[in-house]
């Protein structure tokens, strides 16, 4: 916890805060990159995600309160950016967040950045189908290997409410990936 206190401090001292974003980037770049490319699906609204929320990281560390690590308001920040992303496009397509997500992930075949097979495609569009709250705690838990005590930090709930959601987001998908 020190260790994060005193590279906190650096990020928000003028003299070495730009090289302490440096060492941020290096250290989450990647992590908040397939963080955010499980939620928006293609890789350059993923990387316009990313710089987004480096952006906003860099002109809000002075607001972070250290409530939570580091790593967790870095997560939240990517997560409502994300969030954001698909809202705005899908509604500029004029497509409800589901259309758009499906549109995103029939895209995934022909995105040179997706190595995926059809099962890939199919769960995808199962996680599609689930609600958004579901959507983030299956693919943080499932993907990502997210800790309960660490999503309960970056989503703002309880690891119970988070445990029965990932629960039911499995079952769902279950249901989808078994159906006909």
């Amino acid at each position: 916890m020190k260790e994060e206190q005193d590279f906190i401090q650096r990020l928000t001292t003028k003299e070495s805060k730009d090289a302490a974003f440096k060492e941020l980037l290096q250290l989450y770049k990647e992590r908040l990159y397939w963080h955010i490319r499980h939620i928006v699906k293609s890789h350059e609204d993923a990387d316009d995600v990313l710089q987004n929320t480096f952006i906003k990281v860099y002109k809000n560390i002075h607001d972070f309160k250290g409530n939570s690590k580091l790593y967790s308001w870095m997560y939240r920040i990517a997560t409502n950016e994300s969030i954001t992303h698909i809202n705005k496009n899908s509604k500029r397509l004029q497509l409800s967040n589901e259309e758009y997500q499906n549109q995103a992930i029939n895209n995934l075949k022909s995105d040179v950045y997706f190595e995926g097979e059809d099962i890939q495609i199919q769960l995808q569009k199962a996680i599609a189908t689930l609600p958004e709250k579901q959507q983030l705690v299956f693919n943080m838990k499932y993907f990502e290997s997210v800790k309960y005590k660490d999503m309960a930090e970056i989503l703002e709930t309880s690891e119970g409410a988070l445990k029965a959601s990932y629960h039911i987001a499995v079952k769902k998908i279950e249901a989808f990936l078994t159906k006909d």
